[in-house]
Order: C-alpha cells, then sequence, then structure tokens
C-alpha cells in the first residue's frame, strides 16, 4: 500500500478533485463491465468478450498518469483501458453492440476499441502482437525528438512469446520512452498461479539489458499512478525504458463463455481476492481520510449508473453499420 492519503486540511482541493475522480472512473468501469456481461447473455453482444473487473485500478492509474498527447495499445481485455483513457461510454458500448456509432464503427466490436482523438491505438487480439508495437510508437516519438512515452499493457500470459523479449530487447539498446505493463492476473489461460506469480523473476532474467523494473500493487489504485509517474519520467527526460509488472486480479472468468469462476480456481479463493476489491478500498481510504462522505458516495454512484444507463440506451438505438461500411475506412468520426 502506498503512504496514507494527505490529511484533509493540508490536501489541496485539485488533489482532493482528482482523487475523487480516480474513483469514479473505477466506478464507471465497474458498472459498464456488469452491463456488457447483461448484454453479452441477452445477444446483444457477438463474439469474445472480456471482462475487467476486478482489474480497474491498473487501468485508472495508469492513465492518471499521463498526459493526452500521450500513446496507448493494449490487448483485447481493453474496454475499461478505453474508458479510463477517456473514450465515452457511449462510443465502447456501441462498439460492443457492433453499431455504427462504435469507436471503431461497429467493425472492431469488444476486442478492437480503438480512438485516434484519445491517442488509444487500439485493443489487439492476437497474445503479444501488439508489444512490439508499442516499441515502435516509442521509436517514432524518439525519431521526432518528442517528449510523450508509449504505454502498452499486456497479461503475463503474453510473456511466453518471443516478440516481447525481443521488443524490450530493442527498447533498451535504443533507449525508447516505452513503458510495458505487465498485467497480472494471475491466470494466463489456466496457468498455475505460482508460475504466472514469476513473471518478474522471468522478465528479470530474460532482460539482462538496462531497463527499470518493477513490481506493484495492482489493487492499489495509488501505487500504480506513483510507479506510472515513475517510468513516465524516465521516458520523458532520459528516454529510458520501463517494465512494470503490476499484480492485479480478476473477479470474472477469463471470458464471457468461461464460468464466472472459471475451472481453475475456487469460489473461496474469488472471494478472499474480492476482500482488496480495488473500489471499494479505496472509497473507505478517501472517507478515512475525509475526501469523501456517504452521501457524496451515493451521488457518484447515481451519476455513474444513469452514465451506464444512457451508453446501453445509445448502443441500442444505433444504427448497424452500412453494407458499404465493410469496405470503406471511415470511422465514426468521418477520419480515415
Amino acid at each position: 500500500m502506498t503512504d496514507t492519503l494527505p490529511a484533509p486540511e493540508h490536501a489541496p482541493a485539485a488533489e482532493a478533485d482528482a482523487l475523487r475522480r480516480m474513483l469514479r472512473d473505477m466506478l464507471v468501469i465497474r458498472r459498464f463491465e456488469e452491463k456488457a456481461a447483461e448484454a453479452y447473455a441477452h445477444g446483444k453482444i457477438g463474439g469474445f468478450c472480456h471482462l475487467y473487473i476486478g482489474q480497474e485500478a491498473v487501468a485508472v492509474g495508469a492513465m492518471a498518469a499521463l498526459r493526452k498527447d500521450d500513446y496507448v495499445l493494449t490487448s483485447y481485455r481493453e474496454h475499461g483501458q478505453a474508458l479510463a483513457r477517456g473514450v465515452s461510454a457511449r462510443a465502447v458500448m456501441a462498439e460492443l453492440y457492433g453499431k455504427a456509432t462504435g469507436s471503431s464503427g461497429g467493425k472492431g466490436g469488444s476486442m478492437h476499441i480503438f480512438d485516434a482523438a484519445t491517442n488509444f491505438l487500439g485493443g489487439h487480439a492476437i497474445v503479444g502482437g501488439h508489444i512490439p508495437l508499442v516499441t515502435g510508437v516509442a521509436f517514432a516519438i524518439k525519431y521526432r525528438e518528442g517528449d510523450q512515452v508509449a504505454l502498452g499493457f499486456f497479461g503475463e500470459a503474453a510473456v511466453n512469446n518471443g516478440a516481447f523479449h525481443e521488443a524490450l530487447n530493442m527498447a533498451a539498446v535504443w533507449r525508447l520512452p516505452a513503458i510495458y505493463i505487465c498485467e497480472n492476473n494471475r491466470y494466463g489461460m489456466g496457468t498455475a498461479l505460482e508460475r504466472a506469480s514469476a513473471i518478474y523473476d522471468v522478465a528479470q532474467r530474460a532482460c539482462s539489458y538496462d531497463m527499470p523494473a518493477e513490481v506493484v500493487d495492482g489493487m492499489d489504485v495509488l501505487a500504480v499512478r506513483d510507479a506510472v509517474a515513475r517510468a513516465v519520467k524516465r521516458g520523458r527526460e532520459r528516454y529510458v525504458p520501463t517494465l512494470l509488472e503490476i499484480r492485479t486480479y480478476r473477479f470474472m472468468g477469463h471470458s464471457m463463455s468461461d464460468p464466472i469462476h472459471g475451472h481453475y480456481r475456487t469460489k473461496d479463493e474469488v472471494e478472499q481476492a474480492k476482500a482488496k476489491d480495488p473500489i471499494h478500498t479505496f472509497a473507505d481510504r478517501l472517507k478515512a481520510d475525509g475526501m469523501l462522505d456517504d452521501d457524496r458516495w451515493q451521488t457518484m454512484e447515481a451519476e455513474v449508473a444513469d452514465e451506464v444507463d444512457d451508453a446501453v440506451r445509445f448502443a441500442d438505438e444505433s444504427p448497424d453499420p452500412a453494407p458499404e461500411a465493410l469496405t470503406s475506412d471511415v470511422y465514426r468520426d468521418g477520419s480515415s
């Protein structure tokens, strides 16, 4: 856990507002994903659908340390990351529904959320396939002498791919402003916990080159924010890449085709992990430090529920893509 939050009388109003926004962002992701699960069960969402429930602190903490002109790439479990980055709940839900108003014009679906306006360069379905793209974006930043960073999320199973080691090796040798975030949610498609939790050690042995690496508590949104902020500072000021293993836990199965607890873990294990629910523990910390009270919390919950309900209505009422859109490269905002 990070240090105790500043006492209310010493916490600047802007900081308190920022912390409450982080809590709200996590709550939006949680309620959005719950609604997505309902829509999938009712046949409104087709194909695969990988939920982010339990991992909210990773996306929100990481995005809180970025600027708007930084770049984000990720894997297929990306609804929450897109929302945290600033893609609207309407655009993400409509994309899950395959509607023309979706972030990718209804042509990407759950695993391919993309939004150029927020520099969210997509969810990628091929495991580990986007990690070299993170390196490529970071190379472009340095080539243009910019001070942005390229941040990429991936699961622990992606570390088994050669592209992971090759991409990190190139970033280290070329000194690129890349941040590689391994979201270790303990089970890479059934990977045993003992193996999955050793990702950091494996990566450290493989990455014999000079690259800062750190293990972070992914159930603590401030620990994530601070670790990413340190990585961002290295990338902006010295073009130094960073590897972060952020240990988290998803409360749902691997995808909506998977039983809620999966075949590889017990209900007791999941319930034990929920004792560290990142939303409730952070809300309790804000309350303890005088930055949140029950009335404000209830108001926040009501506002978030309305926002997500609005996204569902918007997706329901939005048109399907026109047949000619199948061969078009035009997206919802008219850009190509």
